[in-house]
């Protein structure tokens, strides 16, 4: 993907403001919550997506923060919308996780939903999104998101991240 100069400038300003938030958090010891969807296409196949900030090469699960007056489920669907411009239906949750990781204290609640739309990233802060089977996943995959995958395949969703 080629970018233009205000593009790179937006991308480096992401990139340092991603960096600068994990490190205040981290140093604040401050609690967050976020949220991830496992959204399926009729296929059932998992939608992925790799940021365009962070770990680039990863591929992961679409999902953010939850806002303060913002429900987990809310939050997922207008994740999966941003990051994919996918709608999400039949969402249910899945778990609620709790890590110590990057020095703060996190609640993912993982949600399943389905949708039938073709993902479209906007080339910034998503810069591919695409659907796998889940016995082909990308080697690239992040830890977390193939624990997840497990966790769902064997019932044994929610705990610790």
């Amino acid at each position: 993907m080629r970018m233009g100069v205000l593009g790179r400038v937006k991308w480096r300003l992401m990139n340092a403001g991603y960096a600068i938030r994990r490190c205040v958090l981290a140093k604040l010891r401050l609690a967050t919550r976020g949220c991830k969807m496992m959204a399926f296409d009729p296929a059932g196949r998992l939608l992925l997506v790799r940021h365009g900030y962070g770990r680039s090469d990863l591929w992961m699960l679409p999902g953010g923060g939850v806002g303060r007056r913002e429900s987990p489920g809310d939050a997922a669907r207008r994740e999966l919308e941003e990051e994919a411009g996918c709608r999400a239906e039949r969402v249910e949750l899945v778990g609620v996780y709790r890590s110590a990781a990057e020095g703060k204290r996190d609640t993912i609640h993982l949600f399943r939903g389905e949708t039938a739309d073709e993902p479209r990233p906007d080339g910034l802060e998503v810069i591919e999104a695409r659907f796998f089977a889940l016995d082909a996943l990308p080697p690239t995959t992040s830890p977390a998101t193939l624990r997840r995958v497990r966790d769902l395949r064997e019932g044994t969703a929610g705990g610790r991240w």
